[in-house]
């Protein structure tokens, strides 16, 4: 069987980690990068597309005598070893909104100039692009990477409980229920990252960074490891700007796993918005003996401009993917939790069969695939590793069953039982409760029809960049 994983073109880098965790939520994200940051002895590294300091990553009181809120944490990292840096690049175009946040522009203001904890801003990208990177590297040994920004809004547990007292922004005010993920990985995987990490850092700035050496096991105290020893594939889409080319790795490694599924392909994404992708995904639908595809969002995008662009979009081509479906095997869910409420999905993960992991910060939208920046990680399971096919799949069955009030046990169960995804979640799905409701379909307005043909809000690639099919895709998939 060949590999996914190829350098320059469907990942930039391929490198080892000698552990890696897939973290769901971003209760389990902000304790395990606390953690970690806390055993930081040179370098801290946060890029992010958001980033509020006022935030609790441990909401209510520490328990170990440090800071809870984010920026008063970081001054008290820097204050207390002298030998550490903390840099953080944060997307400049969301700068006004930070300024008028509370007490963050005292930590802005302060970084702005500071050389032990350094706040950068990052405009080196074409008109009305986004960084939305979301990296945290901490001396160049551990470092996350996955859909999790540290701003407002994010902190939530796995249960998504009603009215949870805990999840209320800085000022105080109720936040909705949010469903996310990340990795965290060491070894050469993360000095990999962490080299990346120093180019977006060159680019934004012009300053050079150097690779950290240091003898720190940064990695979480009360992390599990799911993996150990596998190759991990860094992947990335950067727009054309000034003398840089355009990458679409991203883009390439998705329709690739599109078209390697077997028998199932699961899906976590914020939008569901890319015409290439349903595309793809319609014409494995075709097939008699293709997989099963089951794609979770939100009920609905945020906003009032994203909710008109982005949900116009999904229904327009949901009508694509259904029209294609002949033999029932696809679904769009939303989840709810006990008390009803939509649970918002900001997870990006592509899961195929047991065998391939693809988990970062790229949606399935057009911006994602060629317009900002990104940066997903791949993990692959080849023939002879049932082991780790086996927690691959257990990956996927746990988020199912986190969206179901169903365990990790009982969600394969039911899919052994029935032998198939799709059958297996109905038969999990409750009538109330916790569960996995079908995306509503209907006609669009003419409005309606306008905006999902508009690239306004989800441009594909900057003007003047034409599409080329990738030559691996031609080779391997006969894509054209």
């Amino acid at each position: 069987m060949q590999t996914l994983l190829v350098e320059q073109q469907t990942c930039w880098r391929v490198a080892r980690a000698d552990r890696l965790s897939v973290i769901v939520d971003a209760e389990a994200f902000f304790r395990h990068a606390r953690q970690a940051m806390m055993k930081a002895k040179r370098s801290i590294v946060l890029i992010g597309w958001d980033f509020d300091t006022r935030i609790d990553l441990v909401p209510g009181k520490s328990t170990d005598g440090s800071p809870d809120k984010l920026g008063r944490f970081l001054n008290w990292l820097a204050e207390r070893n002298e030998a550490l840096n903390i840099r953080i690049l944060k997307w400049d175009m969301g700068l006004f909104a930070s300024l008028v946040r509370g007490e963050t522009p005292v930590y802005m203001l302060g970084w702005l100039f500071s050389d032990r904890v350094s706040l950068k801003l990052d405009s080196a990208h074409p008109p009305l692009s986004a960084h939305h990177m979301k990296l945290l590297v901490i001396d160049d040994e551990v470092a996350f990477c996955g859909g999790i920004d540290m701003t407002v809004g994010r902190w939530d547990t796995s249960e998504h409980l009603e009215k949870d007292k805990r999840r209320r922004s800085p000022l105080g005010f109720a936040q909705e229920p949010w469903h996310d993920a990340t990795t965290c990985f060491s070894g050469k995987a993360a000095a990999a990252l962490a080299e990346l990490a120093r180019t977006r850092w060159q680019e934004a700035t012009g300053d050079t960074l150097e690779p950290v050496e240091s003898a720190s096991d940064a990695w979480p105290d009360d992390l599990a490891v799911d993996f150990r020893d596998i190759d991990v594939g860094i992947a990335r889409t950067l727009p054309q700007y000034d003398e840089r080319q355009q990458v679409v790795e991203i883009e390439t490694a998705t329709l690739a796993i599109i078209a390697a599924a077997r028998e199932t392909l699961y899906i976590e994404s914020q939008y569901f918005a890319s015409r290439r992708i349903a595309e793809a995904l319609a014409k494995r639908l075709e097939e008699p003996d293709g997989p099963e595809i089951v794609v979770v969002n939100p009920q609905g995008a945020n906003g009032w401009l994203e909710a008109k662009a982005m949900d116009s979009a999904r229904i327009r081509l949901m009508k694509i993917v259904r029209d294609a479906d002949r033999f029932d095997r696809f679904r769009i869910l939303y989840p709810v939790n006990d008390a009803d409420t939509p649970i918002y999905v900001h997870a990006k993960i592509m899961i195929a069969d047991d065998r391939i992991l693809k988990l970062g910060s790229a949606n399935l939208n057009n911006r994602s695939m060629g317009y900002d920046t990104e940066c997903d990680v791949l993990i692959e399971a080849r023939p002879d590793e049932p082991e780790m096919a086996q927690k691959i799949a257990a990956c996927r069955n746990a988020l199912i069953g986190e969206h179901l009030g169903h365990g990790v046990d009982g969600v394969a169960a039911a899919i052994a039982e029935h032998g198939s995804l799709v059958k297996a979640i109905g038969a999990l799905t409750a009538q109330t409760g916790r569960r996995l409701v079908p995306v509503a379909m209907r006609e669009l307005t003419a409005a309606e029809e306008m905006m999902a043909e508009s690239d306004m809000a989800d441009p594909e690639r900057p003007a003047g960049v034409k599409y080329r099919t990738s030559s691996f895709l031609k080779r391997r998939f006969h894509r054209s």
